[in-house]
């Protein structure tokens, strides 16, 4: 990879059927120098359009638009090959437990409430593009009572699999800490944090961070909130 491609900024698609909100996403985001906004979209369909033309790496995906909504979006950009690379940030007015179900299910990386801080919202871009599933605490807080409270279907695969410095990241990965603080929390480059995020997903038969955080609960690693 060149050095230009190294610095490539994170490529920005928004999805918001609210003129405003877009235009003023687009200013912050533009703002930003390692992010850029590459199309903008003020329905479901365009937002399917726009993503198959421009191959963003990330996805601000309202969830109430016309024209097809947000989680359709979300299921027909997650289920193209063409954009695997794409991952969805799905934004909301409301905590309905539907809505973040519904995301989830679709293949969104996330769920971000609108009146999050600009900063939160940059924060999200680039962790959602680097992999990590983001949810705002008190939704994350649900999502883990909704998991936790219902019945297993299959046994979970206990700890035991995994390595004692796996187990480590796993819990850390629980509280809701990013590459970055893990990284911080072990003295291990994030690098490390990546590969062992990976070995995680793998013995765990994650689909995602989101499920790690689910397992480090289910074992018992992170004390229920």
């Amino acid at each position: 990879m060149s050095p230009d491609q190294a610095r490539a900024p994170i490529r920005v698609l928004i999805a918001d059927d609210q003129p405003l909100l877009r235009h003023s996403l687009g200013i912050l985001i533009d703002g930003a120098p390692d992010l850029t906004t590459v199309a903008q979209a003020g329905t479901g369909g365009e937002a399917v359009e726009r993503a198959r033309a421009t191959s963003p790496d990330v996805i601000l995906m309202d969830i109430r638009m016309p024209g097809g909504d947000g989680i359709d979006a979300t299921r027909r950009i997650a289920g193209d090959p063409a954009l695997a690379g794409s991952r969805v940030l799905v934004l909301s007015m409301f905590e309905l437990d539907e809505y973040v179900y519904g995301a989830l299910r679709a293949g969104a990386s996330g769920f971000l409430l609108k009146d999050a801080h600009p900063d939160q919202y940059l924060d999200a871009i680039r962790r959602t593009h680097a992999g990590e599933s983001l949810f705002a605490p008190s939704i994350l807080t649900r999502l883990i009572d909704h998991y936790i409270s219902r019945p297993v279907a299959a046994p979970v695969r206990r700890p035991g699999v995994l390595t004692n410095r796996e187990t480590e990241v796993l819990g850390l990965v629980g509280q809701g800490l990013s590459n970055d603080e893990i990284a911080t929390a072990l003295t291990i480059s994030v690098k490390t944090v990546k590969t062992h995020i990976g070995n995680l997903l793998a013995k765990l038969h994650a689909r995602d961070r989101a499920h790690l955080v689910i397992a480090a609960y289910r074992n018992g690693l992170v004390a229920p909130r």
